[in-house]
């Protein structure tokens, strides 16, 4: 990579970590459009750019979750019994959704779902809707079930969860700065097992990069990660002070622009 890829990187991991104190999120979706147009600058084979992308984003989400759910532990903002409910099913839909069914999915239709994930995503922030009041969390089985769903889906898009999983626990009536906080919490076991999934499906790929393990490029991960920890605190720090559903309606038009990208990919390498 040359020193304005390593420049980009760095950048967007800042954002990255910044975002995923301040609103919960791993920064994922944020990084992969960006480590695409690296990719490309370094002359990567095409067939595994946006694979890579996506397994090196979610690569850093292990560093920025442990230091955003620091932050967020010490003003005891995170529901500690209901991460742990949840990670059984995250783990085991990141480790499925993460290894083979990733790897056999051409570039072309992993863009598209990408694209459409993150128009889903983007309308979710700006609607922000109010729950029925009487609403609650469901049991173990139902934490379980929707945890494997949200893993499955989070490891195919490279997004750390929290794109369904807070939706989920505001629908439920959990207080928004528990929710977004908890988020962080999710986010690691989500990653852990999805970069475990994305590794092993991928091993031995003729097409890949000096410096990769499977799909995971190093040194992406290495500059990304290296400021994504040190930004994380002060977007925690920030989500107590600024208004939350305002940025994250700023936050949804960000990702319509983005979508638009990842749709234009999808449409070149499906040849249109």
């Amino acid at each position: 990579m040359s020193l304005i890829d390593v420049l980009v990187l760095l950048i967007c991991g800042s954002a990255s970590g910044f975002l995923a104190g301040l609103l919960g999120i791993g920064g994922g979706m944020i990084l992969v459009p960006f480590m695409i147009l690296v990719f490309n600058h370094a002359g990567f084979n095409q067939e595994v750019i946006v694979h890579m992308a996506i397994a090196s984003g979610m690569a850093t989400i292990p560093f920025t979750s442990v230091s955003a759910v620091n932050a967020h532990h010490k003003h005891g903002s995170i529901q500690w019994k209901l991460v742990m409910a949840m990670a059984p099913g995250l783990v085991i839909g990141s480790l499925v959704g993460g290894s083979k069914i990733f790897d056999a999915l051409k570039t072309s239709w992993l863009s598209l779902f990408f694209a459409v994930f993150l128009v889903y995503t983007a309308t979710q922030m700006l609607l922000n809707k109010k729950p029925k009041p009487e609403r609650d969390l469901p049991g173990g089985i139902g934490l379980f079930s929707f945890g494997a769903f949200a893993g499955a889906v989070s490891s195919l898009v490279g997004a750390g969860g929290a794109v369904l999983t807070v939706p989920f626990m505001l629908w439920c009536n959990v207080k928004p700065h528990i929710a977004m906080a908890s988020s962080s919490g999710l986010g690691f076991p989500i990653a852990i097992a999805s970069t475990i999934g994305y590794i092993y499906g991928s091993w031995g790929h003729p097409n890949l990069p000096t410096w990769s393990l499977g799909y995971v490029y190093l040194p992406a991960v290495i500059c990304i990660a290296t400021v994504s920890v040190l930004m994380a605190p002060h977007g925690a720090k920030m989500a107590r002070k600024l208004n939350v559903a305002a940025l994250k309606r700023v936050f949804g038009i960000i990702l319509f622009f983005l979508a638009a990208f990842m749709f234009n990919e999808s449409r070149k390498a499906f040849g249109f």
